[in-house]
């Protein structure tokens, strides 16, 4: 599993899915918020599925192995 998601990227991510989770744990949002979990691996394993499909990666091109 090559890394696919680099830079601003991961870090939007991250960030995106610790608050949607938050909303969803404080009830502030619907169920809908637990999928923030998504954006928050994705972020965290520094890969994402889709990218391979869509021939795309964030990863600046050193750090591509």
């Amino acid at each position: 599993m090559k890394a696919n998601v680099g830079g601003i990227d991961r870090v939007l991510r991250i960030l995106v899915g610790l608050v949607l989770i938050a909303l969803a744990a404080t009830g502030t949002v619907g169920w809908w918020g637990w999928l923030g979990v998504v954006p928050l691996a994705t972020g965290l394993l520094r890969f994402c599925p889709l990218y391979p499909l869509l021939g795309i990666s964030s990863c600046p091109l050193s750090s591509r192995k």
